[in-house]
Order: C-alpha cells, then structure tokens, then sequence
C-alpha cells in the first residue's frame, strides 16, 4: 500500500493482469492498473453484506488529489445508507425514449392502450401514432432517458417540429410512393399530445412519476374550414355525371355521392357493409366508427339508393373491392383524377364532410342534431338497445339529404333557411297532424 500521489500512480507498472494499488491513508480508495498501462480510480465499500466497487475515472482525465476528494464523498454517502455503485448501475439501465416507444408501440399493436371511451385504439389511428413516434418522436428523442426529460424538453421539442427539424422524405408501401414529413404548428400540436400519452403509460409502468408535457401551451393549427358553395355543389354533380359514363371510376363516383349527402366520414362509406345498413330504420349502425359503436340516421335519397343496390348486391361491402370479399381500395387515386385540374381541385372528402354539417345549421338544425347525424361524440346515438329513431333525426336527415342532393343535380335556391319558415313549418305540422288523423281512423 502506497499514497496514491501523481508521482505513485504514474510509477505503478503494468503487468501481464491488471492489479489494484489500495491507498494507505483513504480505505476504500484504489487505482486499478491494467496489463496496457492504462490507469483508474476505484472505489471500494461494503453496503448490506456485499462488497461494491466503483470506479470514479481514468488518469489522465481524474488527477490523483481530484480522485481522492471523490471518492471521500462517496464513502461519505455510503456511511449516510446510500449505494453509489447500485444507482449508478441503475442510471445505466435507465430506460431511454427509444426503448419506452418500442414498448409502448408492442403494447398499442396488442390492444392494450386504450383511447376514447377505454376502447383499443382503431387501427388507422395506430399506423398514425407509430408514424408520428418513428418520424418526429425517435429521431429528436430517442436517446434521452425518459426520467430526464424535463418540461423544458418538451418545449423545444414541440418548437424542433414547428420548425421542420424533423422533416423526412418517407418511403412508402405503394411502388415508388412517398411520404413527405414537414412537420409545423399541426403536426406539433398532435405529437405532443402523442408523447403525452406516452410518457402516461411510462408513469403507469413506474418508470417516472410525473408528466413534463402537462401545463405546456400547444400551438392553434389550423381548423379546416372549407365548405362548398352551392355552385360547387352544381359542378361536383356535372362531375359525377361525366365520371360515371366511364366505369373506371365505378364505385368512387357513388361513394362520392354518399359521402356528401350522409356527411360520413369517408372510411365509413368506403368500409360500409350491409350488415351495417339498416333499410327501415332508416339509419347505419356501424359497430367500428371512429367513437366506436354509432347509429346514423341518413335521409330518403341514401335509403333509396342502398335499396337499388342491395338488389343486386353479392358480398359483403356496399362498395366492393375487386379482391374476395373486400372493400373498395382505389378510392383516394379516383378522387384525385376526377378533381385535379378543375374548380374542386384540392377539395378533400372531409370537405364533404363538413359542408353537410354546414348546410344543416344554414337549415336552422340545433348544434346537438348535427351532431347526432355526423356521429359526433356529443350527439353520438350509441345505445344498442335504440331499434327507432327520433322522427326528429330522420326528418333532419330527410331535409339535408334532398337539399343536398338537390343541389348536386344543379338547383338553387333563394332562402336556404326555410326550415324556419312558418308557413312551411305549418305546413309539415298539418300534413304530420292529418297522416296520424288518418292512421287513427283506420
């Protein structure tokens, strides 16, 4: 044993096994030399029954009196009950963000990371989120220990994406498809509220015990607001027309027309079986929609053309695909073909969508109505147990549907609020009054 001195450390000669050299006047404190030459402080302790060692540094990097003033500290920490050599190991097996996505990803894939109402997530929102964690939240963070991170992090991060830090150009499945990643206030906003969600489950797992995304102000993106004009209304109609005498573009010129006289989501018509389509309830009950369970009341037009076609229908999609038993799958490439390099061009399905809901409230329909036709969550009718619609919803769906469709054939019309018209309102009370008259008499 020798003080460990610049002088003795640099002396210690190397052997064919690397040794250590305790220092005579610190128990604990060592130098292990090994057979290259080179050098490190260690220390050394015994912690509930078993002997720990540690190293503090190299020399070279560590000077011997700088070594010795650290590994006084750590044995004063071993003295107080802690375990330096324990916590370190500890830091070192912390679990990075990389590793936390990985599981959470096999976890979302199995099921069991439920969304809105504790329901799996659907699979659409799935490829979305892993989209998000392998473009945006791996490539900025992967690396960070999750117990690290801090709220400051997760700011700069948000700003990073903003900032089109992480913008990739994606190889997709489709041959020679790609996938332009650019990120901005949009893309911000929905991942931070993705990390969120993951750093939950990371506190559900024990792995942190508080959230550093919570309290962060997330950037307004913009809400699409994008509604057709009657006259665009006239022109999609004009379009469909055209479209429909070439069969290439069978089924998307009816799933068009269906989308924009029930106000679905495109993915609901598209995937729209039969076992969903209720002909004399007047209504869609889609068991998978995107708040789960949802019946939809829709209107005469839309009843009348799903009793054409169940006529002669053969599978088990409205709009069947060319597959066995599949649903349509060349949808998104008709639409583009039919709306590039006219008027509408840039309009999306979600357009559709929207201007339904649009013209409902033109007609004077209450917010909670629109909803209830839309499948929103605030007016979603979900009960499994309601076989008859409010006369209320059908007549809604009645009224949006034919005007709808009126305006796809090319009407116009002078006063788009006549469903608060009084003569018109007493008109439907009188004809309402003499069909349960004439009910009752029979």
């Amino acid at each position: 044993m020798v003080k460990l001195t610049k002088r003795a450390v640099e002396a210690a000669e190397a052997k064919t096994k690397d040794y250590i050299l305790w220092d005579e006047e610190l128990p604990g404190f060592g130098l292990r030399v090994f057979p290259s030459g080179k050098r490190s402080y260690i220390v050394q302790y015994r912690q509930c029954g078993r002997s720990r060692r540690m190293a503090i540094g190299l020399h070279g990097i560590w000077t011997a009196e700088l070594a010795r003033r650290e590994a006084k500290a750590q044995l004063g920490r071993v003295a107080t009950g802690d375990d330096p050599a324990e916590e370190r190991q500890e830091d070192h097996r912390a679990m990075t963000m990389k590793q936390l996505c990985e599981r959470y990803i096999q976890d979302l894939e199995d099921g069991l990371i439920l969304g809105k109402g504790g329901r799996p997530k659907k699979q659409s929102t799935i490829d979305t989120d892993i989209g998000r964690i392998k473009r945006h939240v791996i490539p900025l963070m992967g690396s960070r220990r999750v117990k690290d991170l801090t709220r400051a992090d997760m700011v700069k991060i948000m700003r990073d994406i903003i900032a089109g830090r992480s913008r990739i150009v994606v190889k997709t499945k489709k041959l020679r498809g790609k996938s332009i990643v650019k990120g901005g206030p949009g893309t911000a906003t929905r991942t931070l509220g993705l990390i969120g969600g993951i750093l939950t489950y990371a506190i559900d797992l024990g792995v942190i015990d508080r959230n550093p995304t919570h309290g962060i102000k997330k950037p307004k993106y913009k809400v699409r607001e994008r509604r057709l004009t009657e006259a665009e209304y006239g022109i999609l109609g004009q379009l469909l027309i055209e479209a429909k005498k070439n069969e290439q573009f069978w089924p998307s010129t009816d799933i068009i027309r269906q989308i924009a006289l029930t106000g679905c989501r495109r993915s609901e018509i598209i995937n729209l079986k039969w076992c969903d389509v209720d002909l004399s309830g007047s209504c869609l009950r889609l068991s998978d929609s995107k708040e789960g369970r949802s019946i939809r009341p829709v209107g005469l037009p839309v009843i009348e053309f799903l009793e054409a076609e169940h006529k002669t229908a053969t599978g088990s999609y409205v709009f069947p695909g060319y597959g066995a038993d599949t649903a349509f799958g060349g949808f998104p490439r008709q639409w583009n073909q039919l709306l590039n390099g006219t008027p509408l061009e840039g309009v999306t399905a979600h357009v559709l969508r929207h201007s339904f809901a649009s013209i409902g409230n033109d007609l004077g329909f209450t917010e909670i109505t629109i909803a209830a036709l839309l499948g929103h969550a605030k007016g979603s009718i979900t009960s499994k147990y309601i076989h008859v619609l409010d006369a209320t919803l059908i007549t809604a769906a009645d009224i949006i549907a034919g005007y709808v469709d009126a305006l796809l054939k090319g009407a116009r019309f002078q006063e788009s609020a006549y469903s608060l018209d009084r003569v018109t309102r007493k008109n439907t009370m009188s004809e309402f009054l003499a069909g349960r008259d004439a009910r009752t008499s029979r």
